[in-house]
């Protein structure tokens, strides 16, 4: 590899991606548990699966690297868990804690892809083409990730649009009530 400073951010760059894989690892099964939507927790449940896969992948590589994945923070994986941390902590309920669930864990998908994306250019820049395509089978899980996250939103936002109609239907009606109880 004749460019040592782009193995180096390579490198720096893998470690970043393996910290931010092993604290989704954690944060998934709290997203699984707090899901009300049976495919969305299913969903959140195989992506852990695949998640301990990426993290297999990534040791693979820097062990054909001679490195270690150790030593770093992904300082932007740890804001976006702890905002979809805070959602969870809402009064939301059902379709609409779910909604909040989705978009949360797309704002990691995308943050994922970036870095996949990101990483594999430079494997194929400096011709390791093993790690270039373990790094495409997981950029393209995520991708895949990312579009079943679509989908699912597609119906869950439906449900928590019509339950958010529905409450504030019921809210008006019981106002008349009260108004006509005055009246009378």
């Amino acid at each position: 590899m004749p460019d040592q400073g782009l193995k180096e951010l390579y490198i720096d760059e893998l470690k970043d991606l393996y910290n931010a894989e092993n604290q989704l690892v954690k944060a998934l099964p709290k997203m699984a548990k707090a899901a009300s939507s049976d495919e969305l927790r299913q969903g959140f449940e195989k992506h852990l699966e695949q998640t301990k896969d990426h993290v297999q992948r990534l040791e693979k590589i820097f062990q054909a690297l001679g490195e270690s994945p150790k030593g770093k923070t992904c300082k932007g994986m740890q804001g976006l868990i702890e905002e979809g941390s805070e959602a969870t902590e809402e009064d939301y309920e059902g379709s609409v804690m779910d909604a909040a669930l989705i978009g949360a864990a797309q704002r990691v998908e995308h943050y994922e892809i970036a870095g996949y994306g990101t990483v594999r250019s430079m494997a194929e820049t400096l011709g390791v083409d093993d790690q270039v395509s373990l790094l495409e089978e997981t950029l393209e899980e995520e991708k895949e990730t990312d579009e079943k996250l679509t989908e699912l939103a597609g119906q869950i936002n439906t449900q928590a649009n019509e339950s958010g109609n529905e409450q504030q239907q019921d809210e008006a009606s019981s106002r008349d009530k009260k108004k006509s109880r005055r009246v009378a």
